[in-house]
């Protein structure tokens, strides 16, 4: 009942010069050198920590006295539109280059790849061909911004070529086989230094995605949760109650994860995770969790022994977001973006961020933590906060940055400067879903679209006993309110398609 899939893990640097690439010392003093394209080609998963799929990347490189050093690394999905093929090679370049150079360490040089399996009826060398012009973009804009691209390499079908590369002894015509994964000199170095192939962004992503079989039970139970929790959170008087009370179901639910026998596989693993959750313990934690106060103490559980059954139950819970409810997963997925990126697996985070913003691309925590997670800063700043909140359990900041009159002001990533359009995007949010509930039909003027379900506002308290109401939002909303009351905004697509999304960088 889950659907199976690619994730960024930690890479080592490395160095590299025009006919050599040293592929950096590990904790245990290992140098693996690169010299053909070959090499180059095997060397992009442990590049990046992960197969790229309909991917393009960028690798850079920093010179050292004469050698090379990889620097930070870029992937962008290839856009199906040619037509926007020139536009998100510009993003792709510059956002590589320009994050260098806020660092203080401009690339010197590029390693390009293009990477996409055939279509039906095609064949690897009628990829190369046709991703060709893209490669050819990608060295251009590089060249634009005085940044050589050294390789550029097509891996398509098992095997790879070079647009670079003129021997056809090196890089023959049909291109050359890809070597079996694991079988390589740089396979068994990495191995050595403890770096981690993760597989593909497919499977990572298919962890993270919602239910295409089960999801009428999952339905139903959520409009029935909708039903019964939604006006008790409108409730001033039993809000914090169902705060509790969906706080305590998280607990024993983690609990109960991290008892559960082990199993080997992903998939099997979320089998299990789905078969130890009810229809009703997800609806009632999913709508829960869209109260931002208890999803904020919901992200304590984010180290220790914690941290694993925790991100196991909001990947579930992910995956239980079905049908007109797809909205509601941008907590959950947050929370495991959240609590993958603390526990230091940069590539899922990243991931979980980005659909969390596909889903709601105004969910200003996700917004927040992906630009943090792709800058490489360090997350103990926000951990040391909600272990601070963990233990106090009162006058709390919601980590997405809103506060009310007398909070000490929003949490930010340390090193992170504050977006101005963050400020922007939460009073837009703020004025487009804490809208009160009267019996007056004059209190919600917006319309909405026929046959669009209605977003009823919840519960965004900064403190406890607050009487705003905030971000929860349920199908069943409607049929909570008291009449004469108006809809809300209509919800927001589930997102873009995977390979498209945002660029990711790991520098």
């Amino acid at each position: 009942m889950t659907n199976h899939s690619e994730t960024t893990g930690p890479s080592e640097s490395g160095d590299i010069t025009r006919g050599a690439v040293p592929l950096g010392r590990s904790a245990h003093d290992t140098q693996v050198t690169l010299r053909t394209p070959a090499e180059l080609a095997d060397a992009l998963p442990y590049l990046l920590g992960y197969r790229p799929e309909d991917s393009m990347v960028l690798v850079a490189l920093h010179d050292r006295a004469g050698r090379g050093r990889f620097g930070g690394r870029a992937r962008l999905g290839i856009p199906s539109n040619k037509d926007d093929w020139e536009s998100a090679v510009r993003q792709l370049v510059q956002g590589l280059v320009t994050g260098g150079e806020r660092r203080g360490v401009r690339p010197e040089q590029m390693v390009a790849y293009v990477c996409q399996e055939p279509a039906p009826g095609e064949s690897g060398r009628d990829v190369m061909r046709r991703l060709m012009p893209l490669a050819q973009l990608l060295r251009t804009e590089c060249g634009r911004l005085d940044v050589p691209v050294i390789e550029a390499l097509c891996v398509s079908d098992g095997r790879f070529w070079s647009y670079c590369c003129p021997t056809e002894e090196c890089c023959p015509p049909d291109g050359a086989p890809m070597g079996l994964p694991g079988t390589s000199v740089l396979a068994a170095a990495a191995t050595y230094a403890g770096i981690q192939v993760r597989g593909s962004l497919r499977e990572l992503r298919a962890r993270l995605l919602p239910w295409e079989t089960g999801a009428v039970e999952q339905e139903i139970a959520l409009d029935g949760a909708g039903m019964a929790l939604v006006p008790r959170i409108l409730d001033d008087a039993f809000r914090a109650e169902v705060a509790e009370e969906t706080i305590t179901l998280a607990g024993r639910v983690i609990d109960r994860y991290a008892g559960a026998t082990p199993v080997s596989g992903t998939h099997q693993a979320d089998l299990r995770d789905d078969a130890l959750l009810s229809h009703e313990e997800a609806a009632t934690l999913i709508l829960g969790l869209q109260d931002r106060t208890t999803r904020d103490r919901a992200a304590a559980w984010m180290e220790g022994d914690e941290a694993g059954p925790a991100l196991r139950l909001w990947r579930a819970l992910a995956r239980r977001c079905v049908g007109p409810y797809g909205e509601h997963a941008a907590a959950p997925l947050t929370l495991a973006g959240w609590v993958a990126w603390s526990s230091g697996d940069d590539l899922e985070a990243r991931e979980a961020l980005a659909m969390a913003l596909g889903a709601d691309p105004d969910y200003l925590f996700a917004r927040l933590l992906h630009q943090a997670c792709n800058e490489g800063l360090d997350p103990e700043s926000i951990r040391r906060c909600l272990r601070r909140e963990r233990t106090e359990g009162t006058d709390r900041v919601p980590a997405d940055g809103t506060a009310t009159a007398g909070d000490t002001g929003p949490l930010h990533p340390a090193g992170a400067a504050p977006d101005p359009a963050d400020g922007r995007a939460a009073a837009s949010d703020a004025r487009r879903r804490r809208r009160p509930r009267t019996a007056d039909p004059a209190d919600d003027r917006r319309p909405r679209s026929e046959g669009t379900r209605p977003r009823q506002a919840g519960s965004e308290r900064t403190r406890p006993g607050s009487s705003r109401p905030g971000d929860t939002r349920t199908r069943a909303a409607k049929k909570a309110e008291p009449s004469g009351t108006g809809g809300g905004d209509p919800t927001t697509p589930e997102g873009g398609r995977p390979g498209n999304g945002p660029n990711e960088r790991d520098d």
